[in-house]
């Protein structure tokens, strides 16, 4: 499985080259499609016979259908119940992280943590935590190994912490929040489709730990925080945090996804 985000691909540096609509999304879709299907290919080449690859930007709505690798199926769109891991159990034996990125506070080519500027951080099990520590930690519940992950040198930097096993390749070197020194992408392909091959050596399930876990969050506003209290179960531990207990990691992100959608919808114009 490819759990396939779209800012930490190659090339992208800025707001524009994500967003969906504008002049630059649709060049760097291209770009973003061209990462997926190198590292699909390494996957084949190393003795995947199924790959799924799972949208996981945004929308969920930005590959390219029309020039996927023939041997991926693709899972797009959005309100999918496990997000970002969509299909994680589902019996795979591997998972990459592609176009991955830093955490909310952290320095990282367009780093955030679910919401793009109005968390400044979010702690699992008291441990600074991003998308990919959050989705590792989903991964392993079910047994399922982090095989490869992509993204600039900084996301490298924070998956080798949580992911120790994980073969790991920076397509851009972060110079800061929106600029990079950049692989030019017939370069990147080719690390990330050797990559992938030399992961496959790591596939293959193991028996999964289901535990409790905690997840806290800061937002950047006290209305936010307040709003997030509403849901039940999230506590307001402070004028900016909320924190929550869940009896599975898989419980706990849908109660994340469900603090920040919430907190989403009380951002207000300009003044968030």
């Amino acid at each position: 499985m490819i759990s396939a985000d779209m800012e930490g691909a190659t090339g992208v540096t800025w707001t524009g080259d994500v967003v969906p609509g504008t002049e630059q999304w649709q060049r760097f879709r291209r770009l973003f499609t061209g990462d997926v299907n190198a590292c699909v290919a390494g996957l084949v080449a190393g003795g995947a016979d199924d790959v799924l690859v799972n949208e996981a930007h945004s929308s969920q709505r930005n590959l390219l259908l029309e020039d996927l690798h023939t041997a991926a199926r693709l899972l797009t769109g959005r309100h999918k119940p496990l997000s970002m891991m969509q299909g994680i159990d589902s019996g795979v034996d591997g998972v990459v992280f592609l176009g991955y990125h830093t955490g909310a506070g952290s320095a990282g080519v367009l780093a955030h943590t679910y919401l793009e500027n109005s968390i400044t951080g979010v702690w699992l099990d008291g441990v600074p935590a991003s998308e990919g520590r959050l989705n590792a930690a989903l991964a392993a519940e079910y047994g399922v190994p982090v095989l490869l992950v992509t993204g600039d040198d900084l996301t490298c930097d924070d998956a080798a912490d949580y992911a120790p096993g994980a073969t790991l390749v920076a397509v851009k070197e972060c110079v800061s929040r929106y600029a990079a020194v950049c692989l030019p992408p017939a370069v990147a392909f080719s690390h990330i489709t050797e990559a992938a091959t030399a992961a496959m050596a790591s596939a293959g399930r193991s028996g999964g730990v289901v535990s409790a876990h905690r997840i806290e969050v800061e937002f950047d506003a006290t209305h936010l925080a307040d709003a997030a209290a509403v849901v039940p179960t999230v506590d307001l531990i402070g004028t900016r945090r909320v924190g929550f207990d869940a009896p599975s990691m898989t419980e706990a992100m849908k109660a994340f996804k469900i603090v920040t959608h919430v907190a989403a919808g009380a951002i207000e114009g300009i003044y968030g």
